[in-house]
């Protein structure tokens, strides 16, 4: 089970007693917000999508939209986000627990800027009722991420 997957990455770290499991889904967004009684801005959501064959997450703060023109100048590609079965699959996590950690191989990790104005994030841990709170330092650090982009809109005021 990839929760299981994602607690071994961080006992690793010395962090397992970290994630976070609830008695309710966090699947979504607004349901992640509300398990963990934030604002839905600081749920890190984890998007999947194929560029030139091989899979890619962009993590982004909850109250952003991929961009679809500064995707494509980004990446030189249109948008084309995986489909459940090839997230699944291709990157080790299930919708609605998909997270930058404990990854299959050969899947890269971008974070967006939409994320760098809070202090700690909320990415999902592999199920859809986790979480973990990570500074954005620890989220650059663990996430392994290649870089930091700027793909996203609707979350500057």
């Amino acid at each position: 089970m990839a929760i299981e997957k994602v607690k071994e990455f961080f006992a690793r770290h010395g962090m397992a007693d970290r994630v976070l499991e609830f008695e309710v889904s966090s699947a979504t967004v607004e349901l992640a917000a509300q398990a963990l009684n934030c604002e839905p801005c600081r749920i890190a959501k984890t998007l999947s999508f194929m560029v030139d064959g091989r899979p890619i997450l962009i993590v982004a703060a909850g109250d952003a939209k991929i961009d679809n023109p500064k995707y494509k100048a980004q990446f030189a590609a249109k948008a084309k986000m995986l489909t459940p079965g090839e997230v699944e699959t291709l990157v080790g996590h299930a919708v609605g627990g998909v997270c930058p950690f404990g990854l299959n191989e050969g899947v890269t990790v971008y974070l967006d800027e939409s994320l760098k104005r809070f202090e700690t994030v909320f990415p999902a841990c592999g199920s859809g009722n986790s979480a973990i709170e990570l500074t954005i330092l620890e989220l650059e650090q663990y996430s392994g991420c290649a870089a930091w982009v700027d793909v996203c809109k609707g979350w500057r005021a």
